[in-house]
Order: C-alpha cells, then structure tokens, then sequence
C-alpha cells in the first residue's frame, strides 16, 4: 500500500471508530431517537456510512459487496431508511454490517491504487466515471462529518464530549469557556 492510500485508511478508521465510540454506554433508545429536526440519531449514522462503504469503495470499482444491505434491497434507501434504525434492528447487527463494510472497503485500499477506474451508477451520467482514490477521499471526508454529527449528538444527549474534549481543559476551563462564549452572545440580544 502505497503511503498516501496509509495515511487516508488511518484517517478513516479514526473516524469509525469516533464515531462507534458515540453509541459507548447508551441505551437503545438514545442511540436511536431523533436528536434534530430533520431526525439525525447516532444509529442511523452508522447504517449510513455503512452503505457508503460498501457502495462507494465497493460496488463502485468493481468488488461487490460480501453483503446485501436490507434497505437497499427492498429500495428503502430512497425513503432515507439508511438514516434511521427500524425497531427490529439490533445495535449489534448494525454494528457488524459496519465492521464488514470496513474489512471490505480495506481489502479495496489494499488491492487498488487510488488511480483504479471507479464509475458510480447513481450520480448524472455525465460525472459517473472517476477514479478510486477520488471515491476513497469522499468516504473518509463523509465518515469525519458524520463522526462529527455523532460527537454532537452525544454530547446533546448525556453531555459526553468528543475525544479531544480532555486533551483541552478540565471540566472548570470548559465552564470558564462557555461563559466566555455566552456573554460574547449576549450582546447582540
């Protein structure tokens, strides 16, 4: 594996792992409600980028995917079912969808040079032909948003802070901080 195609699975496993450590400790229902208006939740994060995985770094340069992604079967994913965990869903069945799109999507960074032809079949026609290393930036950009949508929806829901948050300041700096931030907000009431 050449180092640039190193230093981007590096860079997207520390996002999947980001962003599974947000699930850490939290019940099934917090995992799964809706946390925004538009009903972004932690588990439905994780069925997301699963898909992309497997979609982008998979399908889209010629290795199929070792599994059939339910909502993609039935056609749900059109309806955002990729966005949400149904009832029966399991956390731990999720969860190892992810982890098999990870070793999938892994064998591809190691077999593929980033200049590997890659054509996606649902984008415009006129852009469907790019390259591995392309798609492979996309799924690790993706995956660090997401991640971050995930350390957010955390820190709303029990007040947990991302990784970094100790690497910072203790838990007086951070007071100290959001007061800052507070009394800077409140002069344009």
């Amino acid at each position: 594996m050449d180092p640039l195609s190193a230093d981007l699975r590096r860079y997207l496993q520390e996002s999947r792992d980001s962003l599974l450590a947000s699930l850490s400790g939290l019940s099934e229902y917090d995992i799964r409600r809706p946390m925004t208006p538009t009903a972004t939740n932690l588990l439905g994060l994780v069925k997301h980028v699963t898909g992309g995985e497997l979609g982008y770094l998979g399908d889209c340069v010629g290795r199929p995917a070792p599994v059939t992604l339910p909502w993609v079967a039935d056609g749900s994913i059109w309806d955002s079912a990729d966005m949400w965990a149904t009832a029966e869903q399991t956390r731990e069945e999720l969860v190892e969808l992810y982890r098999t799109a990870w070793r999938h999507s892994d064998e591809s960074i190691e077999l593929l040079p980033l200049d590997a032809p890659a054509s996606v079949p649902w984008w415009p026609e006129e852009r469907r032909k790019t390259t591995f290393g392309s798609l492979l930036v996309r799924v690790v950009a993706e995956t660090a948003h997401h991640a971050g949508h995930a350390d957010i929806l955390r820190e709303l829901i029990d007040g947990h802070p991302g990784a970094d948050h100790d690497d910072i300041g203790d838990q007086a700096w951070w007071d100290r901080y959001r007061a800052r931030v507070q009394e800077a907000a409140d002069h344009h009431r």
